[in-house]
């Protein structure tokens, strides 16, 4: 059976892909938002109609794009949700709770220097993550009850 991951947060890193390459040969199938940030930000206004005020704008875009994450994130078996460095991503801590209110297996993906910071959302995780390849011995392990070679060649 196939397991559904979402993949939630910063789009300006290439963590989504280094997963998925990652997890090639597992029976997974992947979502997530629309990284296009431009077309994310704009597709309120594009579907719905211009605003000249930025709030509507920005609004118009949040709630259509809302419709994607929510339905995203309830299919989804696992929900990975990554903070990166560069931008607040405070819809990524609004995915990983909504996520946890939904009881669906949270894995948090962030630097070592944001633990502070995220202790509410790492507490609502099973499991939270440095690198995205931590994330895909997660899913491989979850998958076929292996560890990493690393860490079984370690164990010997």
């Amino acid at each position: 059976m196939t397991l559904k991951v979402y993949l939630s947060g910063e789009i300006h890193t290439d963590w989504r892909e280094r997963i998925t390459e990652g997890a090639r040969g597992l029976d997974v199938a992947f979502d997530a938002p629309v990284t296009d940030h431009a077309a994310s930000d704009d597709c309120g206004v594009a579907i719905l109609g211009t605003e000249e005020s930025k709030y509507w704008h920005d609004h118009k875009g949040a709630m259509v794009n809302a419709i994607r994450t929510r339905r995203g994130i309830e299919q989804a078996d696992v929900v990975v949700v990554r903070f990166g460095d560069k931008y607040k991503q405070w819809n990524a801590a609004f995915d990983a709770g909504y996520a946890a209110a939904l009881g669906k297996s949270l894995i948090v993906l962030h630097p070592p220097e944001h633990q502070h910071a995220l202790k509410e959302v790492d507490a609502a995780a099973l499991a939270v993550a440095e690198e995205p390849e931590q994330v895909v011995d997660i899913l491989r392990y979850v998958l076929t009850g292996k560890l990493p070679e690393r860490t079984a060649q370690a164990a010997e």
